[in-house]
């Protein structure tokens, strides 16, 4: 009833004469209704902007009153990327549990051993010590694998939260290894303890460095490197630009893979670091696994 009233004042004021008078009127008539609907008297469910003063007379344009509830509706709706999830499964996610999730976890933790081990043994590090003037030690073959590992998370994410949980065990399987080629090596184990604590703070760190640089553009991505894998310790520019170009497409070819592949099998192919040819990207082979994912 409030919308045909309004409806009935707009289609009366439309047929006013052009007086001083009557304009004022009408400027008291709408003064009148705001000052009603801000006492919540009634609520006016369309906007009265449709109605313009222009040459001393109030006109009134077709203007559709349905688009604001519709851009509303479009704004507040899920993105694709997005993944819906149900209230249980926040509530057992806030509580530290795992939700549901699209395949089991034991395959998952698997691929995400497979791929860690892919970061490992795929990778050519005597090339990286070389080429960039790395000292050979343990940190330095560890600033090349998170780097590696960065890519991989960095590719996972995208899968949504399967993706996100195959992240956190990649991760766990990182320290686990790191610890061992400690252990493996004779380092104290209170010199290791402290070093793997700088090692998690480094990493963080140098995850979000890489995330700002990936989205940005390439001196951005210069400097995380420069900090992160050089240690601020790089006095040939050749070098950032050799490793700036490697892990662009490296990302490149990470995102032509399959995302269900990924999640079944982890298996991950690396791009060499010094290309024979700079433009040949190819699309990797899918991996072929059975039933299992095995």
């Amino acid at each position: 009833s409030c919308q045909t009233g309004v409806t009935q004042w707009i289609a009366a004021c439309s047929g006013l004469l052009q007086t001083a008078a009557v304009q004022g009127q009408c400027r008291r008539m709408i003064y009148g209704i705001f000052q009603r609907r801000k006492a919540g008297q009634f609520q006016l469910s369309k906007s009265c902007g449709g109605l313009i003063q222009a040459n001393g007379a109030i006109t009134q344009h077709n203007s559709p009153f349905y688009n604001t509830k519709k851009h509303l509706c479009s704004k507040d709706s899920l993105q694709p990327s997005e993944e819906k999830v149900g209230t249980f499964t926040r509530i057992i996610e806030a509580m530290g549990f795992t939700g549901p999730l699209k395949y089991s976890r034991w395959k998952i933790k698997v691929a995400a051993l497979r791929m860690y081990t892919c970061c490992v043994e795929k990778t050519d590090y005597e090339e990286f010590f070389n080429r960039c003037q790395m000292p050979d030690t343990l940190n330095s073959w560890f600033l090349v694998a998170q780097l590696h590992v960065w890519m991989c998370l960095l590719r996972m994410k995208q899968e949504g939260r399967t993706g996100k949980y195959m992240c956190r065990y990649i991760v766990h399987c990182m320290w686990e290894d790191v610890e061992q080629r400690g252990k493996v090596m004779g380092i104290n184990s209170v010199i290791l303890k402290e070093d793997l604590r700088t090692m998690v703070e480094n990493f963080y760190a140098a995850l979000f460095g890489y995330d700002e640089g990936i989205l940005s553009d390439d001196r951005v991505l210069a400097a995380a490197l420069w900090r992160n894998l050089f240690n601020r310790n790089c006095e040939d520019p050749r070098h950032l630009e050799l490793l700036v170009e490697y892990v662009r497409k490296q990302v490149q070819h990470l995102d032509a893979l399959s995302g269900e592949d990924l999640l079944l099998t982890g298996e991950v192919s690396w791009r060499p670091l010094v290309e024979s040819n700079a433009h040949s990207i190819l699309k990797p082979l899918s991996p072929v696994y059975n039933d299992e994912g095995l």
